[in-house]
Parts: C-alpha cells; structure tokens; sequence
C-alpha cells in the first residue's frame, strides 16, 4: 500500500482526538474500520504510531515523527489546492466578481452601483449568517469580495491572509413596535427595554456576548433572545413580541419603527474584504468606493439614522462601551487622527 495524503489526515485525527472512538465520530468511519485502516498504514510505515492505553492513544516516537511531516505537508497541500482555485478561476483575469455578504441593506446597493458602473461585468452573490464562512470562501478563491459586519472592534476574520477595509461604522439600532409606548422617544435607554424578549439575527463573532455585557452595564439580564433570519425578527417585532437589534442602515418598514440606543453602546462595522494575490485585488478601491457609497445611500433612505447623525456626528466615535479602544483600520493599524468620513480608502494602506 502506498502512503496517501488521506493517511496522513487520519494520523494527525487521531493524535488530535487522542483516542480511536473519538477520531473515528470525526471521520465518520466505525471503530474497526478506523483501527484496520491504521493497522495498514502502520506496515506501510514500518511500525507502530501510537501506544494505546486505558486513557487513549498516544504518538510513539515513530509516530511523532510522521506527525512532525505531517503539519508541513498538510497546510502545503491545503495552500496548493487553494492556490490552485484562485487561478483557475481568475483565469488571468476578472471576469466577473464574486460577492459574498452577511444579511442586510447593504449588500444589495452595492449589486446595484456595480452594474451601473460595470454594465459588462457579471455579478454573482452568496449569502450566510456566518463572516467567518464568507471569509474563508474568499480565501481559498471561491468568492472574490467578502462584505461582513465586525462587532466593535473585533478583528476581521482571516486577517492574517486577507486585505480588509473599513466601509463604515454603525451604531446598533433597537427595533421596535409602532404601537410599544418607547416608540415615540427619540432614543431609548437600554435599561428601559429591561423587561423586552429580543430578536437578532446570528452570527459567529462576539456581538452576542458585547450585547449581554451591554445589558449587565444597565442593570439587566435578557429574558429571552430569539435568533432567526432578519424576516422573522422583524415579524416578531411588529407582533409585540420582541424588541430587535438592527443596524442603523435597516429600511423602513411597515409596523415598526427603528430608534437609536442612549449612550451608543454597541456599534457595527461594516467591512470589505479580498485576497490581495488575485486579479480581483485590481478592482478592490473601486468596490469599496462602491460599498461606502451603497452604505451613504442606506443611511439616507433612514430618518432615524439621518436624526442620529444630525445628532451625533461620526458613527465612529461612538465605539462599543464595552470595548473602548481607539478606532483602528481594517487591518490592524491605528487610524490617523482627525481623518474624514466616510473614511477614503487610502486612510487604511
């Protein structure tokens, strides 16, 4: 039997499992099928990978070995076939653009300005609740742009491989009833809203947890969070049985009305994304050009976001309470004092 990068992905399941029952749940194979498999590969390898024992499995030195080799190849091969992706779809250029982005208003303004801009230039899409999936498509070259939210100042997700940029900074808006009595307020103290059940769209960053913070600072512990699509939050908030968390940019919409938090003690950062050793990195000023002028047209269509800025001035002042920091650009670095907003997309190099 020759070795088999497969056999190499069951070496390492099994030393990260530390057990055989438990790597075989992870490979989805039944245990004595997971065992035979290893006991081939052992005679490949010329002898035994790991001791086994009444509290698991582990590596003998034969098998540190391989595992050593292992975490080289592996992360190689994966690198490759991610590489290899990017190619073949670029094909040496952009023919079209590949967008991915969580639920919101933003998402489709920019569908729109870049076929107006591009009138010859397809333009796909691809949604999720989840910034991490949406990130990880671009990095291994399915989608070309990734438009994300990012809680406060939680890091964008594969930055370590990704160029992002900031497009804008929202604060959180509470959806409510038009019948509720806060309704008519122009912003609402969280502690006032202590007694609401709440309805917000998942997601896989830290926003659930800043909002439990947020609530704890009032005074509070939620009763009950709904996390469902953005049509059924906002159903449930129309019926009087929640309040909702939205963005500031969220649309009008019959039933309810959308109203500012006191204080701002959560925001939203709306953030661009792309691979920077792809044809499509060429395009990236323009699509955030694109995204910032999407985001400007959202906040427009909103009187309460329009009222909040006459208000308040730059969303990005307005940091989450429970994370404080100073503002800082889409990759890591400090942003310049007294830089404009909308922010241009060389304020983050």
């Amino acid at each position: 039997m020759d070795l088999e990068l497969r056999h190499l992905k069951t070496i390492r399941t099994i030393a990260d499992a530390g057990s055989l029952t438990k790597a075989a749940a992870r490979l989805g194979l039944a245990q004595p099928a997971l065992s035979a498999q290893l006991k081939r590969i052992e005679r490949t390898l010329g002898g035994r990978l790991f001791e086994r024992g009444r509290f698991g499995v582990r590596p003998t030195a034969l098998g540190e070995f391989v595992l050593e080799r292992a975490r080289v190849v592996l992360p190689a091969i994966s690198e490759l076939q991610q590489e290899a992706v990017r190619f073949t779809s670029a094909g040496g250029a952009v023919a079209g653009l590949r967008l991915g982005g969580t639920h919101g208003p933003l998402l489709g303004g920019l569908v729109d300005r870049l076929a107006t801009v591009r009138p010859g230039v397809p333009v796909t899409t691809f949604t999720t609740w989840s910034e991490r999936e949406i990130a990880a498509s671009v990095t291994a070259g399915r989608l070309d742009f990734a438009l994300i939210g990012a809680c406060g100042e939680s890091p964008a997700p594969e930055s370590e491989r990704l160029s992002w940029r900031e497009v804008a900074v929202d604060p959180v808006f509470v959806m409510l009833a038009e019948s509720h009595p806060l309704a008519g307020k122009r912003e609402i103290g969280l502690a006032e809203l202590a007694a609401e059940a709440w309805a917000d769209v998942p997601g896989d960053g830290c926003f659930a947890d800043c909002f439990t913070l947020a609530c704890a600072r009032a005074g509070f512990t939620p009763t009950r969070v709904y996390e469902t699509d953005t049509a059924s939050c906002i159903h449930l908030v129309q019926v009087g049985r929640a309040a909702g968390l939205c963005r500031a940019t969220l649309p009008p919409t019959p039933g309810m009305v959308t109203r500012p938090l006191a204080g701002t003690p959560l925001t939203w950062r709306h953030l661009v994304g792309w691979h920077p050793g792809t044809p499509a990195a060429d395009s990236a000023a323009e699509v955030v050009t694109q995204a910032r002028a999407a985001h400007a047209d959202a906040a427009a269509r909103s009187d309460s976001y329009t009222q909040w800025l006459a208000d308040h001035g730059d969303p990005a002042d307005h940091r989450n309470a429970a994370d404080p920091g100073p503002p800082w650009g889409a990759e890591g670095r400090a942003a310049a004092p007294g830089r404009s907003w909308p922010p241009s997309v060389t304020d983050y190099p």
